[in-house]
């Protein structure tokens, strides 16, 4: 249903196809998907109503993407450490060598290519650890409140205190990478290659902006999904 109170990340919750309405009119529905379609227009110029309208469209098509909004936590973290976490780390070493090669070849003509280099390369290392804290910390202790409502146990108090407190922490680096990478997608100037781009240079351009989509994709099923249900179920013991 489209109502005014719900928010962007509950519209992409529901139906995932939303984000390439979000997408369209560049409205950050991962880091940013507690605002209302209101709130991200205010110092836009776009109408809200024409958001509304396209999200209606949207919602009318057949569905053939995958509900991630019904699935078990359990399988959920799972899904998200073997599809988006192994994403990262197998193209982060790819795009580094491939940005590298570009500063050397191109960067007198281009000098944009160091600070996205630079950025990149932050982003890569930072999202290494902030995985391992999901994979070692917090994505165990989803699974063991699973786990425990399914036998009908006691939940053991983990050493955090309370799930809210890894999550604020991944959600706040969540944040961060977001703003990188628009700091990273204004640089390429939306992922536009100039002129005189060689093959590698197109080719890490187009890779980056997958990787960007995929990272929208992998925070989108965290923040509005996979946080606020581990929250729930958290308060269920």
């Amino acid at each position: 249903m489209l109502t005014k109170e719900k928010t962007i990340g509950e519209f992409v919750a529901e139906d995932f196809r939303a984000a390439q309405v979000f997408r369209k009119y560049k409205i950050d529905f991962c880091c940013k998907g507690d605002r209302t379609v209101e709130e991200a227009c205010e110092n836009k110029k776009y109408q809200a109503e024409d958001i509304y309208n396209e999200l209606s469209n949207v919602a009318n098509l057949k569905s053939g993407d995958i509900d991630f909004n019904s699935w078990p936590l359990d399988l959920l973290a799972d899904y998200v450490e073997k599809t988006h976490h192994r994403y990262v780390e197998e193209n982060s070493t790819v795009l580094i060598q491939y940005l590298n090669k570009l500063c050397k070849v191109h960067g007198d003509r281009h000098p944009e290519l160091f600070e996205i280099t630079k950025l990149f390369t932050e982003s890569a290392q930072e999202l290494a650890a902030h995985m391992k804290k999901e994979e070692l910390i917090l994505f165990p202790f989803v699974k063991k409140m699973v786990n425990a409502k399914q036998k009908g146990e006691a939940l053991v108090t983990p050493h955090f205190g309370t799930v809210e407190s890894p999550v604020a922490m991944m959600k706040h680096e969540h944040t961060v990478e977001g703003e990188r990478f628009v700091k990273i997608a204004d640089l390429t100037n939306n992922y536009q290659f100039p002129e005189d781009a060689c093959g590698t240079y197109q080719v890490t351009y187009k890779m980056l902006e997958d990787f960007e989509k995929d990272l929208h994709t992998h925070i989108h099923l965290e923040n509005n999904i996979l946080f606020p249900k581990a929250i729930a179920l958290e308060k269920t013991f």
